[in-house]
């Protein structure tokens, strides 16, 4: 999930027992709320840079080529954005189909995931208008892209699609695994993003890290996620246990011999740390659950970056007048970029043209039903310039007591999701699963 959804809301850079800990980034002014140098005037492009360059760490893009399309891009002018982004994701294509940077398949696979994410990006502001074509054409690209770089890694990735058994759909993964050994039993992250990032994308933010320290991965969408909602038109669900439950009986019926099944982990980012934890709360097989970050209620959170008229309005049950109020100022050009691009996530990614059924059907997603239910450990990350869910971390903490820790990511690791701090955020998460998995008394 990307900045704020709705308009008059003011946005920062983009958003009992058991442990609490905090990292205080060093040379941090904590009365400066844009901690990082800004690269556009446009706080929606200037998270979209910084989400592009920090695949940088992991060969999912070059930081030149990424700064270069900013150069050009219009701050607010999404067409803009697209179109720079696309061209250079064709223009990086070329590069990785030139027969004379075949001989390196190190080349070869850092060229074709950086191809992949700059078509990401070129979509990433599309869905305002579902019938674009460039909305399935650039997905197919990245796709593609991302395959051919999945081929020349040292353990290529594959590609997975799991029946749900509850549910008519299918869930769209992908496994890594860390060794070449047939027979080599390792801890197991299972991966799932939230509001619009792809599996692809949780790729260089969680398995790069998680390979290096000898863990398998498997990363997957269910419905509202990016290629589930294409190919299989589908909006988001709020029962999430029927996306990861199947996951968790792949592994371990088709993986056995690769998995340690004491030692699965559930990691759901951004949005998906609501998804990750209604899931946990449904499967025993867990051993810990990351919330990368921690999410107690989405309506709560969406409602809250409403004006008060606004809300007045829906609350009040006059959906016609809300949805048209919403529309007219989208139509009109006059929201801020993270406000629009907001509502056309939102609206398809839960596959609705309605903006009060967006709203109504967001109040399904939360946690107070089944809290009580999660049993394993939980990390829960904290972000100081979250602005969309803020204060949310610390209800799921308190609820779980000391089952959960909280950890407060402050400074320039302070953004939404940690963006831009990837090593920071990797740093925490596994040092906290070094210590649980290896003190585990449950």
């Amino acid at each position: 999930m990307k900045p704020s959804i709705f308009p008059h809301v003011l946005l920062a850079v983009f958003t009992t027992t058991g442990t609490i800990c905090g990292v205080s980034a060093a040379g941090y002014n904590k009365t400066d709320s844009t901690p990082t140098f800004q690269l556009s005037t446009d706080s929606s492009f200037n998270f979209q840079y910084l989400t592009a360059l920090a695949s940088a760490l992991t060969g999912g893009s070059d930081i030149g080529p990424v700064l270069g399309a900013a150069k050009n891009i219009k701050d607010g002018d999404m067409n803009s954005f697209s179109e720079y982004f696309k061209k250079l994701a064709f223009d990086t294509k070329a590069e990785a189909e030139n027969p004379e940077n075949s001989y390196d398949p190190i080349n070869v696979r850092d060229t074709w995931f950086s191809t992949s994410q700059y078509f990401r990006q070129a979509d990433f502001y599309l869905h305002g208008n579902w019938s674009n074509p460039l909305i399935h054409s650039l997905w197919s690209e990245q796709t593609a892209a991302f395959d051919n770089a999945l081929k020349s890694l040292p353990v290529p990735g594959k590609r997975i699609r799991i029946p749900a058994k509850e549910g008519n759909f299918t869930i769209e993964a992908i496994f890594y695994g860390a060794s070449n050994r047939k027979d080599e039993k390792l801890p197991t992250l299972v991966i799932g993003n939230g509001y619009d990032a792809a599996q692809e994308d949780s790729y260089h933010d969680f398995v790069v890290p998680a390979l290096a320290r000898g863990w398998n991965c498997i990363t997957y969408e269910g419905p509202g996620q990016p290629t589930v909602r294409r190919e299989q038109n589908l909006g988001f669900i709020p029962n999430w246990e029927h996306v990861v439950t199947p996951v968790i009986d792949y592994l371990v019926s088709e993986k056995s011999n690769l998995i340690d099944t004491d030692r699965l982990v559930l990691l759901g980012n951004s949005f998906g740390g609501l998804l990750a934890a209604r899931a946990a709360a449904f499967e025993s097989r867990l051993a810990a659950t990351i919330l990368i970050d921690g999410v107690w209620d989405t309506y709560a959170g969406f409602s809250q970056q409403l004006s008060p008229e606004l809300i007045g309005i829906f609350e009040a049950g006059n959906y016609s007048q809300f949805d048209q109020s919403i529309m007219s100022l989208r139509s009109a050009g006059k929201l801020p970029t993270n406000a629009a691009w907001g509502i056309d996530q939102g609206l398809w990614s839960f596959n609705t043209h309605s903006p009060s059924k967006f709203l109504n059907d967001s109040k399904k997603f939360r946690l107070i039903d089944v809290v009580d239910n999660i049993k394993n450990p939980v990390f829960i990350g904290d972000a100081q310039f979250e602005t969309f869910f803020q204060g949310q971390p610390r209800k799921v903490k308190q609820s779980l007591g000391d089952r959960a820790t909280l950890h407060s990511f402050r400074g320039v690791a302070g953004y939404h999701c940690q963006t831009g701090a990837g090593q920071e955020l990797t740093r925490a998460i596994f040092a906290w699963l070094n210590e649980t998995l290896r003190n585990r008394d449950y």
